[in-house]
């Protein structure tokens, strides 16, 4: 029975997971559309590893897919653990605590790869980023509580 109940979670992690980071990246695509900077993290992401900008975009995608997936299961594994609900102001609260966690992570990506500090640098990139895993934490909460 506990073996079910787990792969019920994980299911229902995945599938809050991918319509999170959908939710995101219509954000992050249709933001400059709002007033918020452009930031194409899926081009950012596999440009780290890829050789030409074809293959940036189909890595950054696979990278940026898998890790909605991972953080999704990261939050439910969490709230099963009792810390937090998956309920909207948690949702918000992991997605802020998450946002952090990148513009941390991205400090040491920028010293590694200034070519990218063009395009991920900045408060109005930082605040979009804030925002960006916001929505996804929201959406999150949202989906897998249902």
């Amino acid at each position: 029975m506990l073996h079910l109940q787990l792969l019920v979670h994980v299911r229902d992690a995945i599938i809050a997971g991918s319509t999170g980071r959908m939710a995101m990246l219509l954000l992050i695509y249709g933001g400059p559309l709002i007033g918020l900077p452009r930031i194409d993290v899926v081009s950012a992401l596999g440009s780290l590893a890829a050789p030409n900008k074809q293959d940036a975009v189909t890595l950054g995608g696979a990278i940026h897919f898998t890790m909605g997936i991972l953080f999704a299961m990261v939050y439910a594994a969490l709230w099963s653990l009792g810390i937090g609900s998956p309920v909207w102001w948690w949702g918000l609260i992991f997605g802020l605590a998450h946002g952090m966690l990148v513009i941390v992570s991205l400090y040491v990506v920028l010293h590694r790869y200034p070519q990218l500090s063009e395009v991920l640098s900045g408060l109005p990139v930082m605040a979009a980023i804030l925002l960006n895993h916001m929505v996804f934490g929201l959406v999150v909460a949202l989906v897998y509580s249902t």
